[in-house]
C-alpha cells in the first residue's frame, strides 16, 4: 500500500508542490524491483549510479525522490526548509482547528471568485453537487449552442481554432488561461483556477470570456452577410 497526500490543494497554496508519499519499511513495491531480471537491474542499476556506489539498494522511496529531478538532480529533490515549516504549520493547523475554520475561509473564496467569473460572463449556472469550485472549465462551444446556436458553432469550429480563445485572452485583455484540451477537457474550453488570483481579477475573468465568445459571433454574422450587432 502506498499513501499519497497533497498538501497544495486543501490548504489552497497552489503552486507550493507541497505533499507526501508514504510507504511502509517493508514494502512490495522493494521486493518488485529486487525480483527483476539481471538484464533489468543493469539497466537500473545504471539509472541510479550517479547517487550512490551502490544503486541497487535504493529503497522504492528514494528513486521516486530521485525520479522527481530526473535522477540528476537528485541533489536538488525534496522539500526546501521554508516549504517543510509551511507543512509543519499546515499540518498544525490541522488538528488544531476542529470547527475547520481555515478550509471553509478557502472554501468561501474559491465560491465567491467562482461566482463573480459566472456573473462576469453574464450566463446561468448551478453547479452539480460536488463540484469544487477550484477550477473551472468554460466550454465555449456548449455556452454558444446554448445561448446562441447550432450554425454559430459549426462556422466557428470550422474557420477557428480552439486555441483562438487562450491567445485572444492574452492578446486582447492580458489574461492567460490553459486551453482545456490539456486537463482532458473538451477542445473548445479554457481552464480557470479560482485559488491564485484577487477576487477582482475573477469579473474581469468572465467579462473577457465574453468579450471573446461574442467577438466570435460577430464574426460568424459578419461573415454571413448579417447585421453586426453593435
Amino acid at each position: 500500500m502506498i499513501g499519497v497526500y497533497s498538501y497544495s490543494k486543501y490548504f489552497g497554496c497552489t503552486g507550493w508542490r507541497l505533499g507526501v508519499i508514504a510507504v511502509a519499511r517493508e514494502n512490495i513495491f522493494d521486493e518488485f524491483i529486487n525480483a527483476h531480471p539481471e538484464d533489468i537491474q543493469q539497466v537500473l542499476e545504471k539509472r541510479y549510479l550517479a547517487m550512490t556506489p551502490t544503486p541497487r539498494e535504493i529503497k522504492f522511496i528514494d528513486r521516486i525522490v530521485a525520479d522527481s529531478r530526473d535522477v540528476a538532480l537528485n541533489h536538488t529533490a525534496g522539500l526546501s526548509l521554508p516549504q517543510q515549516v509551511m507543512m509543519m504549520l499546515f499540518g498544525l493547523v490541522e488538528m488544531m482547528d476542529e470547527a475547520k475554520v481555515y478550509q471553509k475561509a478557502c472554501m468561501e473564496i474559491c465560491e465567491r471568485r467562482f461566482r463573480a467569473t459566472v456573473e462576469g460572463m453574464g450566463i446561468e449556472v448551478e453547479p452539480r453537487e460536488y463540484y469544487d469550485r477550484y477550477y473551472g472549465i468554460i466550454d465555449f462551444e456548449f455556452w454558444l449552442r446554448k445561448y446562441i446556436g447550432e450554425d454559430v458553432v459549426d462556422w466557428v469550429k470550422e474557420n477557428i481554432h480552439p486555441l483562438d480563445i487562450a491567445f485572444k485572452l492574452a492578446e486582447d485583455h492580458g489574461i492567460v488561461l490553459l486551453n482545456g484540451s490539456g486537463f482532458q477537457a473538451p477542445g473548445w474550453s479554457a481552464r480557470v483556477s479560482f485559488a491564485n488570483l484577487d477576487d477582482d481579477a475573477y469579473t474581469a475573468i468572465g467579462r473577457a470570456v465574453r468579450a471573446v465568445a461574442r467577438g466570435y459571433v460577430q464574426s460568424y454574422r459578419a461573415a454571413n452577410g448579417l447585421p453586426v450587432q453593435p
